[in-house]
């Protein structure tokens, strides 16, 4: 079984590697162990969102956090790959967040600043950051900021520079990636990149999105799906329960999924 802080420095590295890092969203120990099972699978990444949702529970920190983490565990324990988890804004307490996160074997996390003020956002990355490095692990703070995700009427050049300001920021507190969440056209992910620097930017792919290949070409370092995972899986259950309502029947030679 791979060690704590082998898996945070294996997370590390394929941030840093030259090739694209995709992770694939989970939400649950069957959800994990499915895609760990999948060839060309590296890391996982949970969504905040679906493990909310799980439970009965709308996102934006509405869930409690023990259950959380918890849950987080479950999933960092059923696989013997890196998880990165989402943490949302850090729970009022980023750095005790983070430290909780890695007594349960999670060794990355999604950081929002919720469009806070910078010198808040600043701290928490900075919490996050410390708490890592006293567990004597490299945790790898994916820190997210929501400058184009909240954006309201506001100039478009305004929110790239805010972007910009933001992630340079965190990583100046040691963050190991920048997340920009949001519909970004190819110029806005040039300009990030450029901005930010290579291999630093983190983005989610959602329908319309550019394609992958695209986004490595351009230099970004990570790929998440967030809660559309999730979505393609409910919406798949949905579509075959009204097949069964129908008179359909199941698919030939179903059987659990194997790798």
């Amino acid at each position: 079984m791979t060690s704590t802080a082998e898996n945070a420095g294996q997370l590390l590295r394929l941030h840093t590697d030259p090739e694209l890092l995709i992770v694939v969203n989970v939400w649950d120990v069957v959800s994990a162990t499915v895609v760990a099972g999948v060839p060309g699978t590296k890391a996982l990444a949970t969504a905040s969102h679906s493990i909310a949702a799980t439970f009965g529970y709308p996102d934006q920190e509405a869930i409690p956090r023990d259950l959380m983490i918890d849950m987080c565990g479950r999933i960092a324990a059923a696989v013997d790959l890196p998880v990165s988890a989402d943490l949302e804004a850090g729970y009022g307490d980023a750095g005790e967040t983070v430290r909780r996160a890695i007594g349960v074997g999670v060794v990355g996390a999604n950081l929002e600043d919720q469009m806070r003020s910078l010198p808040d956002a600043v701290r928490a990355v900075r919490a996050a950051v410390a708490a890592g490095d006293a567990e004597g692990v490299p945790f790898v703070v994916n820190a997210r900021t929501d400058a184009f995700f909240m954006a309201t009427d506001r100039d478009p050049k305004e929110v790239l520079a805010d972007a910009v300001e933001r992630g340079r920021a965190f990583l100046d507190e040691g963050a190991a990636c920048v997340f920009v969440p949001g519909y970004l056209d190819e110029p806005t992910v040039t300009a990030l990149v450029e901005g930010i620097g290579e291999r630093r930017v983190s983005a989610i792919a959602v329908p319309g999105s550019l394609p992958l290949g695209r986004l490595a070409e351009l230099g970004v370092a990570r790929v998440s799906f967030g809660p559309f995972t999730q979505w393609a899986t409910l919406g798949r259950l949905a579509d075959l329960a009204a097949e069964l309502y129908a008179g359909g029947a199941l698919p030939a030679a179903l059987g659990p999924p194997t790798s």
